[in-house]
Formats: structure tokens, C-alpha cells, sequence
């Protein structure tokens, strides 16, 4: 059974990076990798003991009830910022990022990402960015869209390593009692810094001289929405995703539940603004909650659930903490394995493979605070760079930008290993 499990994940996973040759959506293909390495979990033990475990039952529950909060919060944020969109909110950021050229915007851009990834999380920030990308940058520029997306995924990633509050695996380290809030931004926030740094500007370097224009479309004169209100949906709605964290730290609400109030707040305000401007613009339909959920990336939200139950089902059979396990043995220096971790939640998720290390590593030998446990956070955050979809933040740029596998392999993976590599050698060096 378990031979059978990881055969089916490799092959999911071959028809995903040749999703753009073979023309099979990676949502199909998650979906089915996904559903199916649970069915045999529940069918094979039926031919071997007659009976499926219950805790077989109980571990998939657990599994989709930790996927749905991701889920939900992903739409939430989506939604958020479709209708923020759709008031022509952004404007408003749009007027502080002025820059004469692309080189100079997208300077700005992760900048920006980099440090609000470590405040709300990556991909909220990636869908902020990506948005304002799309907004500045015309489709016309294709490679500009494709690199600028790409940068924002490598700063999003590399932010939310150095905060508790950023990479959902720095939060995992730092709710199990691994690292403190202080001493984790101490001492990883140069190493993720230079990772992003080194990329953009080796990337950089191809757009410097391309002018930048921010003239508006016509479509945005012809659905001119009133300024006042584009700023009180704007302030909502991104002050709702920024209240967020601010709500997990104080009252210890779960994530999901604080981004749909903030939802829900975001959709009581635009339907009485759509009340008042349904006969003042042209398809008002635009200006509501339901068309927003109609616009979020649907098929990505899919491809994740699909994602993560099939490296649920891996973690539940034990190959991923024997895969730890025998990295551990076969290394056996700490700094090798969890480098090669980094490198390894580029290709699975890296939420189980920190939950491994967790229970590889006991606290009472590694205790808070320890190295183990601070590389360990820069590396699962800034290892998902070197594969667009080795990250949740990489899945959603390419969902949002269309950015093809392989393009991204052939132009960003080794600048992004470059920038991770950096960042790993001058934290063992100041370590």
C-alpha cells in the first residue's frame, strides 16, 4: 500500500509540472492524487484485517479540518481583495508607489512584500502584490508580469520566514514552544533578506531602462467609482487583513475565523454601497461580494485541498519522517539535513515535513531557541522558492499569472537556490 501511495504521488506530481505540455489541469490532477491515496488507505486494510482502523477516520479529519482553515482563510483573503479590486481601492496605493521606471516600481513592490509578508502572512501579501502588479503592469509585458510575479513570491516566502507571524511554518515553531518572537527575527531576518536581495537583482537587471505607465484604462474612467467610497472599502478590507494577526495574538482566534469576520465585515459595507451606487455605474453586478466570489481562483483553492491531503496521506503511512529520518542517519550533520529540508519543501509541502522535525527532534534536546529549530524556519520558508509550486504563495502567483512550470524552472529556480543558498551560509556563519 504505501509503495503504491508515493508511486501515485510521483506520477500526480509529473502530470502537474507538465501540466502547460499536456493540457490536464493541476487541480484535476492534486484532486485525484489527493482523494485516491485516502481511498487506499481505507480500502487495503479492509483485504488485511477486515476492518478499516478508526483511527484511519480520525486522522483524515484531522487532516481536512487543518486543510479547510487554510481553505477558508485563502478565500477570504481572495475575496477581500477581488472586491477592493473592484472599488478601485488599489488607486489609493497606486499614487505612493510612483516610479519612472519598472526597475524602480518593482524595487518598491518587494520591498514592500518582503516586510508585510512578516506582519499579515505570504499569501495574503502574494495576492495584495500580484494585484498591483497586474494593475501597473500591462498584459502586454508579459516577461515583466512573469518576473515581477516571481520576485513577489521569492520576497513573500523569505518575509514570512523571520517572523512568528509570517510563514505558517514559523507560526508551527513558534506556538510548539521552538523559537521566541524576538530571537527568531534576530537572528534569520539578514540570512532571509539577502535570499531576496541576490534574485532581484539578478532579475532586476533585465528590466532596468523599461519605462513605467500609469496612465488609466479606459474602462476605469468609464466605471469611475467615487473616491470616498473606494477609500472606505479599501481601509475595510485591508484593514480587516491586517487585523487578522493582531486577532490570533490577542484573543487566540484561529486564523480562518478572524479573515470571514473580516470578510463578512468587508461584504455588509459594499452591499450598502451598492445600494447607493447601482445606478450610477456600469455593471453594478461587479460591486457585490457574489460577484467577487464567482472571480477568486477556484481551480487553485482545489489544487491545494488536493495537495495537501495527498501529503497528508503521506505524513499518516510515515514516509516523510522516515525520509527525515534517514537524511538524519545518512548526514549527520544537523546543518546538511536541514538545509536539504529547505531543498526538500520544494517539492512537498512543508508543513509536514516541520511537523516531522518536531517530532524527530525532541524539545528537551534541542531546546527553545536552539539553531536546529531558527535554520529550521528560514529553510522551510525560503526552500519553497526554488519551485513555483513549492510554496502556497508560488501556487497562487501561478494561478493568478499563469506562470508555467518549467518557465519558472528554466528562469528563476537557480537565481531563487542562489538566494537560498546565501541566505543558509551566512546564517551558519554568524550562527
Amino acid at each position: 500500500m504505501e509503495a503504491l501511495i508515493v508511486a501515485v504521488f510521483l506520477i500526480g506530481y509529473a502530470l502537474i509540472a507538465l501540466e502547460h505540455r499536456l493540457h490536464i489541469d493541476k487541480a484535476a490532477t492534486a484532486i485525484l492524487i489527493g482523494t485516491f491515496s485516502w481511498f487506499a488507505l481505507f480500502v487495503f486494510p479492509l483485504f488485511t484485517h477486515g476492518a478499516v482502523p478508526p483511527s484511519t477516520e480520525g486522522a483524515l479529519l484531522h487532516h481536512l479540518s487543518e486543510t479547510a482553515s487554510i481553505l477558508f482563510f485563502l478565500m477570504g483573503a481572495m475575496t477581500i481583495v477581488e472586491v477592493v479590486d473592484s472599488y478601485d481601492g488599489f488607486r489609493f496605493v497606486l499614487q505612493l508607489l510612483r516610479a519612472r521606471t519598472l526597475w524602480a516600481f518593482l524595487a518598491i513592490l518587494v520591498t514592500l512584500t518582503f516586510f508585510l509578508s512578516a506582519v499579515i502572512d505570504n499569501l495574503t501579501t502574494t495576492l495584495l502584490m500580484v494585484s498591483l502588479l497586474q494593475k501597473i503592469v500591462p498584459s502586454e509585458e508579459r516577461n515583466a508580469r512573469l518576473l515581477g510575479a516571481s520576485l513577489i513570491v521569492i520576497a513573500a516566502n523569505a518575509g514570512g520566514a523571520w517572523s512568528p507571524l509570517g510563514d505558517v511554518t514559523t507560526t508551527m515553531l513558534w506556538i510548539k514552544g521552538c523559537i521566541t518572537e524576538v530571537n527568531i527575527i534576530l537572528r534569520t531576518f539578514l540570512p532571509s533578506l539577502l535570499s531576496v536581495a541576490l534574485p532581484f537583482f539578478i532579475l532586476g537587471r533585465q528590466l532596468k531602462g523599461t519605462a513605467l505607465s500609469l496612465t488609466p484604462s479606459p474602462s476605469d474612467e468609464e466605471n469611475f467609482i467615487p473616491r470616498r467610497a473606494s477609500l472606505i472599502v479599501f481601509l475595510v478590507g485591508i484593514g480587516g487583513i491586517l487585523a487578522v494577526p493582531i486577532q490570533k495574538l490577542v484573543f487566540h482566534v484561529p486564523p480562518f475565523l478572524a479573515m470571514l469576520l473580516s470578510m463578512g465585515g468587508v461584504w455588509l459595507v459594499t452591499e450598502i454601497f451598492y445600494r447607493r451606487l447601482r445606478r450610477q455605474v456600469e455593471d453594478p453586478y461587479r460591486l457585490r461580494v457574489a460577484s467577487a466570489l464567482e472571480k477568486i481562483d477556484t481551480p487553485s483553492l482545489l489544487f491545494f485541498l488536493g495537495i495537501l491531503l495527498a501529503v497528508g496521506a503521506l505524513g499518516e503511512i510515515g514516509i516523510l519522517r522516515w525520509t527525515a529520518e534517514a537524511l538524519d542517519h545518512t548526514l549527520g550533520n544537523l546543518d546538511a539535513v536541514v538545509f536539504l529540508f529547505g531543498l526538500l519543501s520544494a517539492v512537498v509541502d512543508n508543513v509536514p515535513l516541520v511537523a516531522a522535525a518536531i517530532e524527530m527532534y525532541p524539545l528537551d534536546l534541542y531546546p527553545t531557541d536552539h539553531r536546529l529549530w531558527e535554520f529550521m524556519a528560514y529553510a522551510a520558508g525560503v526552500g519553497g522558492n526554488l519551485l513555483i509550486i513549492g510554496s502556497a504563495a508560488g501556487v497562487i502567483a501561478m494561478g493568478m499569472e499563469k506562470i508555467e512550470f518549467f518557465w519558472y524552472l528554466r528562469r528563476v529556480s537557480w537565481i531563487a537556490f542562489l538566494g537560498y543558498l546565501t541566505g543558509a551560509l551566512t546564517y551558519i556563519l554568524l550562527a
